[in-house]
Formats: C-alpha cells, sequence, structure tokens
C-alpha cells in the first residue's frame, strides 16, 4: 500500500476491500471502503471509497467504483 500511496496514511479500518485482475491474473487495481471521512456524513448507511488505485489499466477504476456500488448495495 506505501508503494502506491506515498502521499497518504494508511486508511483507518474499511467495510471491504476490491481487486480488479487482468484475464492473465496480474492484480492491476484496488478499492478500499469504508466509513465516511468526514463525521457528518457518518450516518450509518453511507460508505465511501477511501482508496483506489490502479496501474493505469483502462477502465479499470471504473469498473471497481462500480462493484463497490454494487456490493454497497447488497449490503444494504
Amino acid at each position: 500500500m506505501e508503494v502506491w500511496h506515498r502521499h497518504l496514511g494508511p486508511p483507518r479500518g474499511h467495510k471491504f476491500s476490491l481487486g480488479l485482475r487482468h484475464a492473465d491474473g496480474v492484480l492491476v487495481a484496488v478499492a478500499i471502503a469504508g466509513r465516511p471521512v468526514a463525521r457528518g456524513l457518518d450516518d450509518g448507511c453511507t460508505l465511501e471509497v477511501t482508496r483506489l488505485a490502479s496501474d493505469g489499466t483502462p477502465n479499470a477504476c471504473s469498473r471497481l467504483l462500480a462493484a463497490s456500488w454494487r456490493a454497497a448495495k447488497a449490503l444494504g
């Protein structure tokens, strides 16, 4: 994590993490979803993607954001 996010400290916990692999099995992007950073938005029903990183693979971030939304919706 520190290699990809040198300018940010580690996130303080999370609800779930997702990864995206290329067809050859190489991990190309990751997303971490957790409680909102802003206290005013932390209502117990809101999740925030606190980290999103990729190696530049086209559409990787969009795919992970969509998957994060589906996972959050499935969690209720």
